[in-house]
């Protein structure tokens, strides 16, 4: 254990969402924690959380839900936090955030320390599995100090991509997610048991279409029907009302308000770790959840019914030994995941979990201990990207060289009751736009 991991550590997050705060706030403290789980509470951290103001920021109960813990949080515009950073003397600053948001804060953060010898090393990633947008968003992303990926296959990709437009590749470094953990499920469990659960992992925006969530609930009612002694749970990412990483049109709780559930069926929130605990069948299209779930040796399937396709992001499991259908399902099946394939994607079956973040460990380190850093270098600049990449930075009012732009938005206060409602009422109608009126026109224009 390097000597530099025992210090205190002044750390930061910035999220957008629930799930990347929890990414985030999980990541720093696997980065900074040497050997120590991160529920364990060493005093080895200070973790100040930032949540960047916009339309996903996350709800109390969806902070509650996550369970990761700040000594401090606080919601800020970009002009906010970009003039905290200029005065708070950090270690490291992990960006969980969207492409577009870590690239405006790599070019904010650049502008805000300059002529500074000394800044935080800082980090970003992906919250989970990178199944579209693979070289938008990492060059997005290029620019910080680590760029983490969370298995080697990621690694792998991500180096072509900065090698091939001829950006510097030293940044990409291979970890893993850093929720993966809980106790293996027993093999002893058989699909006849009385206590046997299925759990279906919904996506808010995969898929997007209702005909398609609609047979996939069905679907899931006629599995529960057809097998009563299994406790059949919808695993629910957010409650109605709140936004997530993505966004959601039509939330399964609102489709199944007209279905006639059986009784063994029933809708849960909370933590996926609490739920995996009592999992016996894991079932998605294509999420994150997959991959907790094959960390902890449950039976896992990423369903084809609606085709293995780059759209839903089940492209990404081929290969798994995952894929299967409801109709295989309904019929017993459950499948054999191949070992091959999950070591790749850093799915530590093998309990060398806790040295998956050694590397990255061992790179912040490394950096601290040099007491210098070279000024952030994005590959996006105003010469190479004058056409795309201004209009990043408008979005969170900075101007093309990183600055604040004139009249952006920020506080030196909490906002007064006024602004608190206006922005409560802007969301509520962000809201219903996106799940009311947008379906809605889609119907009326057959889009």
């Amino acid at each position: 254990m390097p000597a530099s991991a025992k210090k205190s550590r002044r750390v930061a997050v910035l999220a957008d969402s629930d799930t990347r705060w929890k990414w985030g706030a999980l990541t720093a403290n696997r980065l900074v924690s040497a050997g120590v789980s991160p529920d364990s509470g060493e005093p080895d951290i200070r973790l100040d959380g930032y949540l960047l103001r916009g339309r996903a920021t996350p709800t109390a109960r969806q902070l509650e839900e996550v369970g990761v813990r700040a000594d401090r949080l606080s919601e800020v515009t970009a002009a906010e936090f970009l003039r905290e950073m200029a005065r708070e003397p950090y270690d490291v600053l992990v960006l969980a955030l969207v492409g577009g948001g870590v690239q405006a804060m790599l070019h904010g953060l650049a502008h805000a320390w300059q002529g500074r010898t000394e800044r935080p090393v800082v980090v970003t990633g992906y919250v989970g599995v990178v199944y579209e947008k693979l070289t938008d968003g990492l060059l997005l992303r290029h620019g910080a100090d680590l760029v983490l990926a969370n298995s080697r296959q990621d690694a792998d990709r991500f180096r072509a991509v900065y090698e091939g437009v001829g950006a510097d590749a030293s940044s990409v470094t291979e970890v893993a997610l850093p929720f993966l953990g809980g106790a293996a499920h027993s093999a002893d469990r058989k699909a006849d048991d009385d206590s046997y659960t299925v759990v279906f992992a919904a996506q808010p925006s995969v898929p997007q279409s209702r005909q398609d969530r609609v047979y996939l609930l069905d679907r899931l009612i006629g599995h529960a029907r057809r097998h009563p002694g299994r406790e059949v749970l919808l695993k629910l990412r957010s409650k109605p009302g709140e936004h997530t990483t993505h966004i959601e049109e039509l939330p399964y709780q609102k489709l199944a308000q007209r279905k006639d559930l059986p009784a063994n069926l029933r809708l849960v929130y909370g933590n996926m770790g609490e739920v995996l605990d009592r999992t016996d069948l894991l079932v998605t299209v294509s999420s994150t959840a997959a991959l907790e779930s094959l960390h902890r040796r449950i039976p896992t399937v990423v369903l084809t019914d609606l085709g293995v396709r780059e759209a839903y992001g089940n492209h990404h499991f081929v290969g798994s030994g995952c894929l299967a259908s409801w109709d295989q399902l309904d019929d017993g099946y459950e499948p054999e995941p191949d070992p091959r394939w999950v070591d790749r994607q850093g799915v530590a079956t093998g309990g060398t979990y806790e040295a998956a973040f050694d590397r990255a460990r061992h790179r912040v380190d490394e950096l601290l201990g040099a007491g210098e850093l070279p000024p952030l270098k994005p590959y996006y600049t105003p010469v190479t990207a004058p056409g795309y990449l201004p209009g990043i930075l408008a979005r969170h009012h900075l101007a093309p060289d990183g600055g604040p732009l004139p009249g952006a938005p920020t506080a030196d206060r909490a906002p007064g009751p006024v602004r608190r409602i206006f922005r409560h009422a802007a969301r509520g109608a962000y809201r219903h736009g996106v799940q009311r009126v947008a379906p809605v026109i889609r119907r009326m224009g057959e889009l």
